[in-house]
């Protein structure tokens, strides 16, 4: 068996894929590459695929799909993997090549000596282009480093640092167990893989290597600001899958340390989408965000009040045009530290 799966979902990626796809290779016959062609049509991702199946069997797979979105995408990932161990890396994305073998070894050892873990953490960087300085978000000052831990030993985590797909490996298990899926033809939908599976990880590690570069700077670029506003109801519609999945989980029995991890991510998500609501500004958006907070208290009063107090939360609930001006200034403050935008 494997020890790692990664997947690669791949829409019309004819322009990038091949620097993702080689980032993975040194690793050899340890791990699984599954290309998740979703239905490119304007392209030649699949055949782009299908040749890198053939010249390396049995390391690659080729998997062509209808258009789903990322989300199914992923799920498809999850459903052909054969790894002990599963990550996503997208297609424009890319694995630094320095730090791949260190990982792979790390995982086979921690197997080897019967000492598994749920979830296996690196570093991710904020490739921005024409950046000079790169964003490194780290997370060495927040978990123990090289150790086996669990969610208590998690300290304080800043508003600008967040753990991601883009950080995080699965024991396969764990998203099986999770009953994560995803739903097809929406975007943000990484923020749900990065949250719906905690309750099952019990045991972590965190390897304080750079090994991710998040490619960030095209104008169509999900995360690109304007994008986002023009998006924001798919912004929303996964804020409320993630509402609903805190709301529906029974923590009873579990690291306490696990539901206050979930609180501070779900309220890192409030934030964005009222900071692209405010960015918006219309009287459309307005009354989306304070359908948000009704439907957040529907769900759960307590999860309500307890999201509603933070100051980050009531700095963005500012009254009149001057809050809302500040609660916007505030997010591209952020925005600007965190490299994004």
């Amino acid at each position: 068996m494997k020890i790692l799966t990664v997947a690669i979902p791949c829409y019309n990626s004819e322009a990038y894929m091949d620097k993702c796809i080689r980032s993975l290779l040194p690793a050899g016959d340890d791990i699984e590459i599954l290309i998740i062609d979703d239905g490119s049509t304007k392209d030649r991702t699949p055949e782009i695929a299908d040749s890198y199946e053939k010249k390396y069997p049995g390391i690659i797979r080729a998997i062509h799909q209808e258009n789903g979105g990322h989300g199914e995408a992923v799920n498809t990932g999850i459903r052909n993997a054969t790894g002990l161990y599963f990550k996503v890396i997208d297609s424009d994305d890319w694995a630094d090549k320095r730090y791949l073998l260190p990982v792979v070894s790390r995982l086979k050892e921690l197997e080897e000596a019967g000492t598994p873990v749920d979830m296996f953490l690196v570093n991710f960087i904020y490739d921005k282009v024409g950046a000079k300085h790169k964003k490194v978000m780290h997370f060495r000052h927040v978990f123990p480093t090289e150790e086996i831990f669990d969610w208590s030993k998690m300290r304080h985590m800043r508003e600008t640092q967040y753990i991601l797909m883009h950080n995080i490996f699965y024991r396969r298990s764990v998203l099986s167990e999770s009953g994560l899926r995803l739903p097809a033809h929406t975007f943000y939908v990484d923020n749900i893989f990065a949250f719906q599976p905690y309750p099952y990880v019990k045991s972590m590690y965190y390897m304080d290597v750079n090994f991710y570069h998040y490619y960030i700077g095209r104008e169509d670029q999900s995360v690109n600001e304007h994008v986002m506003v023009q998006r924001v109801d798919q912004q929303i519609k996964v804020n409320k899958i993630m509402i609903d999945i805190m709301a529906a989980e029974d923590f009873t029995g579990l690291n306490k340390h696990v539901k206050k991890y979930m609180y501070i991510y779900l309220g890192k998500i409030m934030l964005v989408t009222q900071s692209m609501l405010l960015v918006g500004g219309t009287g459309e958006d307005l009354e989306k965000k304070r359908e948000l907070w009704r439907y957040l208290k529907q769900k759960s009063l307590p999860m309500y009040l307890r999201l509603r107090l933070p100051p980050v939360e009531i700095f963005m609930n500012l009254p009149g045009k001057l809050g809302r001006k500040i609660g916007v200034k505030a997010y591209r403050i952020t925005s600007k530290l965190m490299g994004l935008n």
